[in-house]
């Protein structure tokens, strides 16, 4: 009729009477009065922090649990951080919890998911422990680009480079990275009709960087892609109202006019054009070997020219000389000393002066 309870110094006993608990025991030994058998004695340790028992919700409700631990009963909104002797432990969902103080140190933190995005002092503790990810969603963005926020589809800010945990079942996240660094659209391969009728094939090059993320995202579903569009109908546009050879000669031209264009449409998609540039005009077949000939034509044409410019000059240099060597005799006879003596040093050259001629006098006379 009288039963001895016996707890030890890292137990409690719970002291149940019909399916409710009636009392929480301290170590020691203990003496009840049960005529009728209806006292259940269930013996637990407080080594182990966290209590598991089959009727946590009865020890929760009944309040008798007193300084030894810490009782919990989380609502769907909350979540306790449990921290057991300065190292993050749990996180706690929503329910009923006892967890024993006596033999370690344990702190807890209730906090609220209705602020979907949590942010902690000890995230990266708290992300350490693997059973957080169940709990938590996580986020990092990388150095160089940004993440546009959106929760329940509403925009929410933009995220800055680093780590960031969401709750789960809180709200819809969705996260839509943007690159911030300089980046390069090809346009290539653009088959494009002159006014003159000629088709040809252009490719060209747009160098920008995204400033606003927040624009770029809200204004279409892929701003690269939208500043491509413009860019290929703007070039058909300024390259459709020239002819073949004004393009040829004013691809500078065709640059700026396609920079001005483009910039309009990427100031509304939140970018920023760095530069524009053609980089190649590739023409048809045919249209490439009449050019080719056109270019050889003009070139042996301008060759003529020069020829018969060099050839004019040295028949009026030829004229002139002949003018004063018909006008100096004496400068006529060094010329033909000139002469003699350019010949003489590549061949055996006899020089006959005779008396009759008076040669040999006029010779002695040059001299």
């Amino acid at each position: 009729m009288i039963r001895k309870l016996k707890v030890r110094n890292h137990e409690r006993g719970l002291l149940f009477r019909e399916g409710d608990l009636i009392a929480v025991l301290q170590p020691g030994k203990h003496w009840r009065f049960d005529p009728l058998l209806k006292l259940r004695f269930d013996v637990v340790s407080t080594r182990k922090v966290w209590l598991e028992h089959k009727d946590i919700d009865l020890i929760v409700r009944s309040g008798l649990i007193g300084e030894d631990a810490i009782v919990l009963n989380l609502k769907d909104t909350e979540r306790a951080l449990v921290w057991i002797d300065g190292r993050f432990n749990a996180i706690a969902k929503p329910g009923m919890y006892v967890l024993w103080r006596t033999d370690h140190e344990v702190r807890v933190e209730i906090v609220n998911t209705r602020t979907v995005q949590f942010v902690h002092a000890d995230l990266t503790s708290i992300l350490s422990v693997t059973d957080s990810l169940k709990q938590l969603e996580t986020v990092t963005v990388q150095a160089g680009s940004v993440s546009v926020l959106f929760l329940d589809g509403a925009l929410h800010g933009v995220l800055q480079p680093g780590t960031y945990a969401f709750w789960r079942g809180a709200a819809v996240v969705r996260v839509v990275p943007v690159d911030l660094k300089e980046q390069v659209l090809d346009i290539s391969g653009q088959e494009i009709m002159t006014s003159d009728k000629v088709t040809l094939r252009l490719n060209a090059l747009v160098s920008f960087r995204i400033i606003d993320a927040t624009k770029s995202v809200a204004e279409v579903d892929s701003a690269p892609q939208a500043l491509y569009r413009a860019a290929q109908l703007a070039l058909r546009e300024i390259v459709g109202a020239r002819d073949l050879d004004t393009l040829l000669t004013s691809r500078d031209a065709v640059a700026r006019e396609l920079d001005e264009a483009v910039r309009v449409r990427a100031s509304a998609l939140g970018i920023e054009v760095v530069a524009v540039g053609i980089r190649d005009v590739i023409l048809p077949g045919e249209m490439k070997d009449l050019m080719n000939r056109v270019t050889e034509a003009k070139k042996a044409a301008e060759a003529a020219l020069i020829t018969r410019r060099e050839e004019t000059a040295a028949m009026r240099m030829q004229a002139n000389t002949a003018r004063i060597l018909d006008s100096s005799p004496t400068l006529m006879r060094l010329r033909e000393l000139e002469v003699l003596e350019k010949v003489a040093e590549k061949s055996n050259l006899t020089v006959l002066l005779g008396d009759g001629s008076g040669l040999s006098d006029k010779v002695v006379k040059l001299l």
